[in-house]
């Protein structure tokens, strides 16, 4: 494979702390990068860059690590757009739509499923993101569910069982046997297609002790732990995410000082998903609280078809600098080493010799273009394993 050397930055996002201008972002300049076999071979001042096979010229621009999505439902079909229109008209948010994506979901086609996957994968691809997680959720079925994430795992490496993401109709009143349907058969088809497993602990949803079973399960079948928590109102969630071990705690919408403490005191990242809350008119997280007590916080954008059909992270990052009390830099930082944090990931979300060569370069001097710029496509050029991917 040939090499690439990428020169001519302007402003370089590391994100690794201690070097060039200091801070958690590692912002460099004249610098350049050396790419070979999809990782970064070589980063250093741009002086005494090697030679390589190919040159691209970044033109003075910012050239940022590749955004981490940690949290997305891709696999669906279906349309709630009425729903949406419902809420902006007052109507509040339950989660009770999930079920009519169910059903259109369980009728699809694996085509159809295909093609939407495909279709968002590349939508997210051309707005700067690299890696992405992608749930399961939407077919609450042993057939279903695995399908869902045998497709899923076409495109990512990120793939989660989300069988508990409501009771589905058909067991309404009998929740109990739909747990144990998740923990047994459900879970044996799905795992051979997931990296992770995830509960929505929610009210209305499942309670601490169901959710604790499943994920109990599912760390038992090798599967890596995410939670669904406090995303509705105050709750159990981000304890029990905490009291596992799991990787990220998603939502964390309401929390109490009880729950910011035990984040701060774990391993646990707490996901915040800024899309969700402006689709759903809903109270935003308190970034701000969380990273004064120095709890690790991604940014990811909850790309659903019904509560947040975003699969933009800079229209996230703008969120969470206008409405969650967020620095640009802080912003920045969440959407892409944040998300590697939350999928327990070193290679990506960080340009330093040996990670993988995911990075974007902007159509802007600086990362800060990101917030101060909203709504406007600022990403000129996408790299995933160094390969150039579609323009916007």
């Amino acid at each position: 494979m040939s090499s690439l050397l990428i020169d001519n930055i302007g402003e370089l996002v590391t994100n690794v702390a201690g070097t060039g201008e200091g801070g958690r972002l590692g912002i460099r300049r004249g610098a350049a990068i050396l790419v070979e076999e999809g990782r970064i071979a070589w980063l250093g001042p741009a002086r005494y860059a090697p030679a390589a096979d190919r040159r691209l010229d970044a033109e003075g621009a910012a050239v940022l690590p590749g955004f981490v999505d940690s949290h997305a439902h891709l696999v669906f079909a279906g349309d709630r757009a009425a729903e949406f229109a419902a809420r902006m008209a007052g109507q509040p948010y339950t989660g009770g739509g999930i079920r009519t994506t169910v059903a259109a979901t369980r009728a699809a086609s694996d085509d159809d499923l295909r093609a939407t996957v495909h279709r968002l994968r590349t939508e997210a691809m051309r707005q700067g993101t690299t890696t992405i997680e992608i749930k399961s959720g939407y077919g609450l079925n042993v057939a279903d569910e695995a399908r869902s994430l045998r497709i899923a795992a076409e495109v990512t490496g990120e793939t989660t069982f989300l069988g508990a993401h409501v009771v589905p109709t058909e067991y309404a009143d009998r929740p109990d046997d739909y747990v144990g349907l998740v923990c047994g058969p459900m879970l044996r088809a799905a795992a051979p297609y997931a990296r992770w497993i995830d509960v929505f602990c929610e009210r209305g949803a499942f309670d601490a002790d169901h959710a604790r079973a499943i994920l109990t399960v599912g760390q038992a079948a090798g599967l890596g732990l995410r939670l669904h928590a406090n995303q509705l109102g105050p709750g159990p969630g981000v304890q029990l995410a905490v009291e596992l071990g799991a990787a990220s705690a998603d939502h964390c919408t309401h929390l109490s000082t009880a729950d910011v403490e035990a984040l701060a005191g774990s391993s646990t990242v707490a996901t915040l998903l800024p899309g969700a809350e402006f689709s759903t008119r809903s109270p935003y997280p308190d970034a701000r609280r969380l990273l004064d007590a120095r709890v690790t916080v991604a940014l990811a954008t909850d790309c659903n078809p019904g509560s947040s059909y975003t699969s933009s992270m800079p229209f996230c990052v703008a969120l969470a600098v206008r409405e969650m009390g967020m620095t640009p830099a802080e912003a920045v930082w969440a959407a892409t080493a944040g998300g590697a944090r939350a999928l327990r990931r070193t290679d990506v979300g960080v340009l330093r010799p040996g990670a993988q060569a995911d990075l974007m370069i902007l159509d802007a001097p600086s990362h800060l273009h990101l917030a101060y710029r909203p709504g406007v496509p600022l990403i000129r050029q996408v790299l995933h394993n160094g390969v150039p991917q579609c323009r916007p």
